[in-house]
């Protein structure tokens, strides 16, 4: 996983752990006064899946990245100031306790970054085609949150931040 050298956006999917400290370092911008980065990570338990100790994802390999770059381009139409974004998803088995996603973004101003944060994460999530499977105690199955994949929200107008 390498970072981007000339470019404000990095979106990758990967079978390779996501470096946590590296994706933060590089959205660090001489302009942002905050960065804020979600990673959501492989816990032991699901509901009514107990002992959890493995997850795996698999991906439409060639649809996931345009999709998360549609999601950068939104978030800047939302949020202009943002200035660096990361989406990161992982593919491949995971242990307990790695990050499967990551969403970071600096922005001159804390509002913007969990903003857009949250609608970075929480559109992957709807619009990205990834899907999980879970090893728990009692079997294994797809994860119960699988659902149709839907096209990224747009909006026209530039979201209005509050400061």
């Amino acid at each position: 996983m390498s970072a981007p050298q000339n470019d404000d956006s990095w979106v990758v999917l990967t079978p390779d752990e996501l470096q946590i400290g590296e994706i933060y370092d590089w959205c660090v911008h001489p302009s942002s006064g905050a960065v804020v980065l979600f990673s959501g990570t492989a816990r032991d338990h699901a509901e009514g899946r107990d002992d959890v100790s493995l997850l795996e994802y698999e991906a439409y390999e060639e649809h996931v990245e345009p999709r998360l770059e549609a999601i950068v381009g939104e978030m800047r139409n939302q949020w202009p100031d943002i200035c660096r974004v990361v989406m990161a998803h992982r593919t491949g088995p995971l242990k307990i306790g790695e990050s499967s996603v990551v969403v970071a973004v600096s922005s001159p101003h804390r509002p913007e970054a969990f903003e857009a944060a949250r609608f970075g994460i929480d559109t992957l999530k709807a619009t990205v085609p990834i899907w999980k499977r879970e090893v728990w105690k009692d079997g294994e199955d797809w994860a119960l949150a699988a659902q149709d994949i839907t096209d990224v929200p747009s909006t026209q107008q530039p979201h209005k931040g509050s400061s």
